[in-house]
């Protein structure tokens, strides 16, 4: 289903693109996710509304029956992917969970800017993402999932999500629903400064 709408305050929340997820098998061509992804962080940026960037470094410590396996990280395998291009506007954040929100200042820092809706992407879509996403659909935020930039190790877990998760928790778009309502949104304002600029000396008109 395409998007409703896209509010005035929305921001992009791109979940675990780093060097060591990306570099697992997944259900969709990992290449394809990350330059979705990019171009909605580009897009984003380009109208002035937040991207957050999240990693993340470790795990909750309760135990598990499937388990987690205990390794050292390598030494980039918690970098982010270099094609997301990570500009000084970015909120940056790393997690030790399975969801951005739990643990981090994520809430806060929406609630600063006057975030309404988060536009979630990234790996994995029964992890990373949904976690996520049930934090911020039980903060009040409205929650919008970018079906085709995100994926999971596992294709049933990642379709599941989507056709009996997601619904429940926000709406479902694809990306490129999502930059066809940025470039709809009205331009931007002019600052007073660049609008009264006077010509530099010798090129007055």
């Amino acid at each position: 289903m395409p998007l409703t709408k896209l509010d005035a305050a929305a921001a992009l929340v791109v979940i675990d693109l780093q060097k060591g997820i990306t570099s697992l098998p997944t259900a969709h061509p990992v290449a394809e996710i990350v330059s979705r992804a990019a171009q909605l962080a580009r897009a984003f940026r380009e109208q002035q509304l937040p991207v957050v960037l999240v990693n993340v470094t470790g795990r909750a410590p309760g135990r598990t029956e499937a388990g987690f396996p205990k390794f050292s990280f390598p030494p980039d395998w918690t970098e982010l992917v270099p094609e997301l291009d990570q500009q000084p506007s970015d909120y940056r954040l790393t997690k030790q969970r399975v969801g951005a929100f739990i643990g981090t200042r994520l809430d806060g820092y929406l609630r600063e800017r006057g975030v309404t809706q988060v536009i979630l992407a990234g790996i994995a879509t029964s992890a990373g993402v949904e976690s996520t996403a049930r934090s911020a659909y039980d903060l009040g935020y409205n929650v919008a999932f970018v079906v085709d930039a995100m994926t999971d190790r596992d294709a049933d877990a990642h379709r599941h999500c989507i056709e009996r998760i997601f619904p429940r928790l926000g709406e479902t778009t694809q990306a490129a629903g999502v930059l066809k309502l940025l470039q709809e949104r009205p331009p931007l304002p002019t600052t007073r400064d660049s609008a009264t600029e006077e010509p530099p000396p010798g090129r007055r008109q």
